[in-house]
């Protein structure tokens, strides 16, 4: 199943969260965050939004960095993912 994303929203997976601390202790699953980072999948193609052009500045493939709360997130085939719009997007994670 391929996901077509309309306008400014952009399709993520998260990127798998730490279940450790640096000094090694485990953590739980309720104990651990949402993860905030996440591998782009697809990206809408922008347009006019409220009024203003939107461009789209990120790519499928791109590791981002996104606010907490943002988006709605959705099971398909097994799969876990998220979509959120471009401005919920904080920081480009670059190698």
């Amino acid at each position: 199943m391929k996901l077509n994303p309309l306008f400014d929203r952009v399709v993520v997976r998260h990127v798998d969260a730490e279940t450790t601390t640096a000094s090694g202790i485990v953590l739980p699953g309720s104990a651990q965050e949402k993860p905030q980072m996440a591998k782009i999948i697809a990206v809408g193609k922008g347009g006019v939004i409220d009024g203003k052009e939107v461009e789209i500045v990120v790519k499928p493939g791109d590791t981002i960095l996104y606010s907490k709360y943002a988006g709605s997130e959705f099971k398909i085939e097994g799969e876990k993912y998220t979509i959120i719009r471009q401005s919920d997007i904080l920081a480009i994670v670059e190698d």
